[in-house]
Order: C-alpha cells, then sequence, then structure tokens
C-alpha cells in the first residue's frame, strides 16, 4: 500500500482511487484461483500426469511458493522504476510528491501474491486435514489457521531487524519512500521465499503420504460415500473404514 500513495492514482483527469483498494485485486485474484484451479488446471493435470487426484497437495503448496517469489521480484523492478522516475523528475526530496507512474503498474504483484496464496491455503488445508489422524483433524485446521499469527509476527521482526541493521546512513525503509531502499527490503524478502521454496522441497521429498504408507503396511483406505451426517469433506479418506487384504 506505502507504494500506492506515491504514484498516480487518478482515472482519468479528476476522479482519484484510494491506494487501499489495491487490495480489491488482491482478494478477487484469490476468489478466481480457486474455480480456475478446480475446473481448468486440474482438469489438465489429470491429463497431463494422468493422476485422478490432479496436482498432489504438496506439489499445490509449491506453485504458491513459486509464484510468492515472483510476486516479490515483480514488486522490486515496479519500485526501481518508481524511484528512476522520482529522480529523474527530482522529486526525491518531497514525502509528497506524486510519482508520474501509474498505480496499476501495482496489479501485476497483487495478482501473483493473490494466486499464490490461494494455490498455498488450497494445498495446507487438504494436506492437514487428509493426512492428520482423524480425531485430530479440527487441531489441524487451528494450527493451520495459526500460520497467520505467526506470518505477522515474523514480518514485524523482520521490519525491525532491517531498521536496526540499516541504521540512519542509508535506510531501507523510511517514510520518504522516494528516499529509501525499499527495493532492497524485497530483494530481501525474494531471497528469504526461495530459500523458503528450497527447504520445503526438501522436507516434501522425503514425506511419504498416509495412502502410501498404509499400502506399504497391507492396509487399503476405501472410499467414503457421501452422507448427510457427514460434516467433513466427502472425499476424505478416514481410518474407520480401513480394511485388510
Amino acid at each position: 500500500m506505502s507504494q500506492a500513495t506515491t504514484m498516480d492514482r487518478r482515472i482519468g483527469k479528476s476522479f482519484q482511487i484510494l491506494a487501499v483498494l489495491l487490495t480489491v485485486f488482491f482478494v478477487g485474484n484469490m476468489l478466481l484461483t480457486v474455480p480456475i484451479y478446480d475446473r481448468i488446471i486440474i482438469p489438465i493435470v489429470k491429463k497431463v500426469q494422468k493422476k485422478p487426484q490432479g496436482l498432489i497437495k504438496l506439489q499445490c503448496i509449491s506453485v504458491g511458493l513459486v509464484l510468492s517469489i515472483l510476486a516479490m521480484v515483480a514488486a522490486t523492478l515496479t519500485e526501481i522504476k518508481c524511484l528512476h522516475l522520482a529522480q529523474l523528475h527530482g522529486l526525491g526530496n518531497d514525502p509528497t510528491a506524486v510519482v508520474p507512474l501509474s498505480m496499476f503498474w501495482l496489479v501485476p504483484q497483487f495478482f501473483l501474491v493473490g494466486s499464490g496464496e490461494a494455490f498455498s491455503y488450497i494445498g495446507q488445508l487438504d494436506f492437514f486435514l487428509r493426512e492428520c489422524p482423524k480425531g485430530m483433524k479440527t487441531m489441524s485446521t487451528r494450527l493451520f489457521l495459526s500460520t497467520f499469527l505467526l506470518g505477522f509476527f515474523f514480518s514485524t521482526m523482520l521490519v525491525s531487524i532491517v531498521h536496526k541493521v540499516t541504521g540512519e546512513k542509508r535506510p531501507w525503509l523510511v517514510d520518504n519512500l522516494n528516499q529509501g531502499r525499499l527495493y532492497n527490503f524485497y530483494w530481501l524478502l525474494a531471497i528469504l521465499s526461495v530459500l523458503n521454496l528450497f527447504l520445503f522441497i526438501v522436507g516434501a521429498k522425503w514425506y511419504v503420504y498416509k495412502e502410501k504408507r498404509l499400502v506399504e503396511e497391507g492396509l487399503e483406505l476405501e472410499k467414503v460415500e457421501p452422507s448427510c451426517h457427514a460434516q467433513e469433506d466427502q472425499h476424505f479418506w478416514r481410518h474407520p473404514y480401513i480394511t485388510t487384504r
């Protein structure tokens, strides 16, 4: 949002929109990604990979992490362009100056973040609900939601560390964005996102899905038919229906 406050937010000659309205693109793309994933992406993946479930859970999370990296790169490039125009027009010392760059340059990064969050949420929620023991499904959803709190906490901590490390001479984050180095902060986020993706792939490589573990132990799962009393997804695999071969 802070980027948008220094950019041209006009539509037409006189109408100006609020910077906070950029969240519409974020939320809207999240809502749009879910049906696209369900109706378009999954059928394509089923045909290409010849797997009935389409993208598996950890693959879905990986796609979300990759999109988040691309979003940070897009944010960095946009900020560099914005600073270049601010310096070109001599607006660096004026914190209220409007850089001659449309706010809609920020839309791609919001679209990427929205799609990335959608893929990550779908994969995480599906993973927790399907892989956890039956008695822990409720707890797993609570743990899933607690990641939001942890994310806000670590974001605040990262901002504080950046403030302390960069010092006062060449700070990355300042009130006047035209004098700051916000693009360095975005590069840092991109690097941390790449590291996070690498660690996730290493961990996912060694994970064995519950269905495969049960098959290796000589057990198999039966699909549960929809029931009017069922409170869970009709596609979930449930332990009470485990049978020996």
